[in-house]
């Protein structure tokens, strides 16, 4: 057994006991795609290479920035578009198959819960697999962005760099400076991906169907996230200040750990299986 597993296996049956029979919804964060391949921003790795990610605004008003950005990114996206989900998406999804689960709100940008199954998703800070126009607001596929982008630039996929999250690499600054970004098909104008950048606010609608989600549910399970960004731990305040009862599954310490009645100091992909199995969703 490894040492991540046995707090989950002394606390599973708290856990079962606590969302047996209750409406739930789960919030779930980057510690829940570790285990598919992408880094998050606070895990030991990432700490250690102390990287600082983009801002939305700095993005917005400089095309210095968003070549930097898209350099780096179709680097980091052929590795970021291949991952799988893993057994915590898979589990989720079969919570929510089996009736047990409402629905989940993610802060991860890697679609990985829908391709496990999951069917109501919350996306609060948007997705990878969309390009907006800055100017003209057209939207393209990133598939179809990174096409162009390998075109105009030939040969970059032979460069090495380190997988960073959010589908970004680390990349030399000589690299980046020969780098031809990719314009609007419509209106030349410059490209983000749809996905909410650090600095930036997650839009209201979105932000509101997640309360409406969570003040609907009986419980809130915390998936992989230290919730150390107020985006995803308001609703751990939402649920408290509602009487909901909150459980964690998170490697390491999370903000508000105060507030939950159950906290599982292990890996998601090591306590949602068995717990799907407790209440009758087990793999098919």
């Amino acid at each position: 057994m490894l040492p991540s597993e046995a707090p989950a296996a002394d606390r599973l049956d708290d856990l079962v006991a606590l969302v047996r029979g209750r409406r739930l919804v789960a919030l779930t964060g980057a510690g829940c795609s570790t285990e598919s391949g992408i880094p998050d921003y606070r895990g030991p790795e990432t700490r250690r290479r102390a990287r600082n990610p983009i801002q939305g605004r700095e993005f917005s008003r400089s095309a210095e920035i968003r070549q930097r950005y898209w350099a780096r990114a179709v680097l980091g996206w052929e590795r970021f578009s291949r991952a799988e989900p893993n057994p915590a998406h898979r589990a989720l999804a079969r919570l929510e198959q089996g009736g047990l689960l409402d629905g989940l709100i993610t802060q991860n940008v890697d679609g990985l819960h829908h391709a496990a199954g999951s069917r109501r998703v919350i996306e609060l800070h948007g997705t990878l697999s969309e390009v907006g126009c800055l100017a003209c607001g057209a939207v393209e596929p990133r598939a179809a962005v990174q096409a162009r982008l390998l075109a105009r630039n030939p040969g970059w996929l032979r460069l090495a760099a380190d997988l960073a999250p959010d589908g970004d690499a680390d990349l030399p600054a000589e690299h980046v400076a020969r780098f031809h970004a990719p314009p609007c098909l419509r209106c030349d104008g410059p490209l983000k991906p749809r996905v909410v950048f650090f600095g930036e606010n997650v839009p209201r609608p979105v932000v509101d169907a997640a309360f409406a989600l969570v003040d609907a549910a009986d419980a809130l399970l915390v998936v992989g996230s230290s919730l150390a960004v107020y985006s995803g731990y308001r609703f751990v305040l939402r649920a408290a200040e509602r009487g909901i009862p909150v459980a964690m599954i998170n490697l390491g310490s999370a903000r508000g750990e105060e507030l939950s009645a159950l906290k599982i100091d292990a890996m998601a992909g090591h306590v949602l299986p068995r717990l799907a199995e407790a209440l009758g969703c087990g793999a098919r």
